[in-house]
């Protein structure tokens, strides 16, 4: 019997159905695997989270040793990972829409535009705060 015929005990073991249920750490420890297995993936398969990553490496060491505030030491580390989360579920939309079809609809093309349009966002966002923190710390 196959997934979706009715029988939970035909579930394959990579199904994350098969975790419903699960409490405490093995909840826990599943999670985290899964979590590691997102970053991977985005790792292995997305240019631009490769590239906002090393960005990220560079930047957020940069703000542990400026002389800023505490404050703005988080801020500017934050937005750099707001960058990499919505970078993260724009991939989610991506491959959802890809594992259904590839197929060109326009409900799949506004989705996908939407999720580009909320990474540029974060990112004109980043550039911003990055950009005020910076020049209120060094030039004004």
């Amino acid at each position: 019997m196959t997934i979706g015929q009715g029988h939970e005990g035909a579930l394959a073991s990579g199904d994350s159905r098969t975790l419903k249920g699960k409490r405490g750490m093995l909840r826990i420890a599943n999670a985290f695997r899964y979590s590691v297995d997102g970053f991977a993936a985005a790792w292995h398969h997305e240019d631009a989270f490769r590239q906002e990553v090393i960005l990220a490496a560079v930047m957020a060491p940069t703000a542990l040793f400026l002389p800023v505030t505490l404050v703005e030491r988080i801020l500017l580390i934050a937005v750099v990972m707001l960058v990499l989360i919505v970078e993260i579920l724009n991939t989610a939309v991506e491959v959802a829409i890809d594992r259904q079809s590839f197929e060109i609809n326009p409900l799949a093309k506004r989705a996908k535009d939407l999720g580009s349009a909320a990474v540029m966002l974060s990112l004109i966002l980043a550039g911003g705060v990055w950009a005020s923190i910076l020049w209120a710390t060094f030039v004004h």
